[in-house]
Formats: structure tokens, sequence, C-alpha cells
């Protein structure tokens, strides 16, 4: 069954730390979040976490927390299941997300949990780049700045969330401009969980090896990486071949009339072509 994005519950989610190495003992001194639906909001989730350590200069300068701010803010044993509780099943947004799920896994290993599975990730970054092709640098401020978004110089969670959002409706729009609105397309497109991903192109493996056998053709709908355009082409495919952690269909293009390649999750659609 076919979802539309609009239809489904995000979360946008950033954290402040106290610097940079999670397994070398920085810690998550604020995490702040919101949870819409198409253009709703339906929640926010905002605190600081004491981190029982002290933050590092280069991080104070970014974040501007004080260990004054962090001395009565609760630890990361009561915040972060209430975090969990608002994240419930909602699909988990971060510009450079594994940063930020990393944190947040070490979080959980500290107070005893398990680290973060059957949830679905998404990262903004990962949008801005395939969307806005040509940028060359994709610091968020960047690419704020790039949409013509108005960016404070704050830089704190909740903030940092604030702008994300727009920045994601923002690459969201432009999605639907070229004609992408299913959630299944946009995970495929922008998830960052390994077993989804393997999962969803073991599922395009299988019915475009069964085309390769048969011998016929292919009508797809594709995103192109280099201008970020969406096309329909018709190839004969010809083999599935996998190259630096990436799964591509190789075959005989007719409207560029050769053989390409083309990456399997940039691939939204294909049907077996009926002259």
């Amino acid at each position: 069954m076919h979802r539309n994005i609009d239809e489904v519950e995000f979360i946008i989610f950033d954290t402040e730390t106290t610097g940079l190495q999670p397994r070398s003992g920085d810690r998550i001194v604020e995490i702040s979040a919101i949870k819409f639906k198409g253009k709703e909001r339906l929640g926010v989730f905002d605190s600081l976490i004491n981190p029982g350590r002290e933050i590092s200069p280069d991080a104070f300068e970014v974040n501007r927390i004080s260990p004054e701010m962090l001395k009565d803010a609760p630890d990361a044993g009561e915040v972060i299941p209430k975090f969990l509780d608002f994240i419930g099943s909602s699909c988990l947004c971060s510009y450079n997300a594994g940063f930020d799920m990393e944190f947040l896994n070490n979080e959980l290993e500290i107070i005893g949990r398990k680290a973060l599975e059957g949830v679905t990730v998404v990262d903004v970054l990962k949008m801005a780049r395939r969307l806005l092709p040509g940028l060359g640098r994709y610091p968020l401020w960047f690419v704020t700045d790039r949409l013509g978004i108005s960016m404070q110089q704050k830089h704190r969670a909740l903030s940092d969330v604030e702008i994300t959002l727009q920045v994601f409706n923002k690459l969201k729009d432009m999605l639907k401009e070229k004609g992408i609105s299913d959630y299944a397309n946009f995970l495929s497109l922008f998830a960052i969980n390994e077993r989804f991903l393997k999962d969803v192109n073991n599922q395009k493996v299988i019915a475009i090896q069964e085309a390769i056998d048969l011998r016929v053709k292919l009508k797809i709908k594709y995103l192109s990486s280099s201008s970020a355009e969406v096309t329909e082409r018709v190839v004969l495919p010809k083999e599935i071949k996998n190259e630096k952690e990436r799964i591509y269909l190789v075959g005989y293009c007719y409207l560029r009339d050769e053989e390409r390649s083309f990456r399997m999750d940039n691939i939204l659609h294909f049907e077996i072509y009926k002259q």
C-alpha cells in the first residue's frame, strides 16, 4: 500500500554535546525535537541533560551551554526514556543523522538500554546532497542560505531543529515538484538504516533479475544523482552488480542510446515495457 509522505508522522531532532567523540566520553547536554505530519505540528520535546562531566571549550563556543545551566538539569537516565516515548513509531530525522544517532545510542548504552532498532531514520543532509547536487558544501547554515531561509546565529538544539524543519519542508516540496511523494521512494532515497535499505533493494533486485532472465525491457522512473532530475526511460536490463557498497542495474538505455548503470536506490518505479 502506497503512503504519501504528508500522511507520515515525522520527528526532526537535534543534540548538543560536550564534544565530538561519544566513545571517548563525550555526552549529550541537550536534546530537542519537533513532531509533525504534513504541515501540522504535533508536539515538541526540549530538555537539557546533566552529562556528569565538563563541556569542552570548543563545544561551549558553539552552543554556549554553561555548567550553571546544567547543574540542576535531569540526567540521561531520566530524559532519554522520555524521548523514546516521544518518538513512538515516528520516522526520525536529523541533519547529519549519523552523528546524532551515534550519541543517542551511546546514551542508551550508558543507561543500560539497547540501541534503537526498528526506528526508521532519515538524514536531511543526505536529502540536501541529493536534491542540491551542485552546492559543493553542505553545512546547515550554507544550505539554509541557498534555500533562502533566514537563520539566527543562536546555536541550540531547538533552534537548529526549527531550521532543519524548514530545510526539510523546502526539500520535500522539491521532491513533490519532481513527482516524488511516495513514502517508500522517499525512504529508499534518504533513509540511513542499513537493514531497511537492504530489504528494499533486495525486493528490487529479485524483480529486476526476473526481467533479466526473461529478457524483457523495463520502463523505469529514475532520479539522476548528478542533476537531481527525474526521467522515465526504457532499459533492457543486462546485469546487477555491486560496486563500492552500492547496487547497480546495468542495461542498455534507449533514451541515451548506450549502456548505462543505474543506482538501485535511485530507481523510483519500474514495470515491464509494453510496446
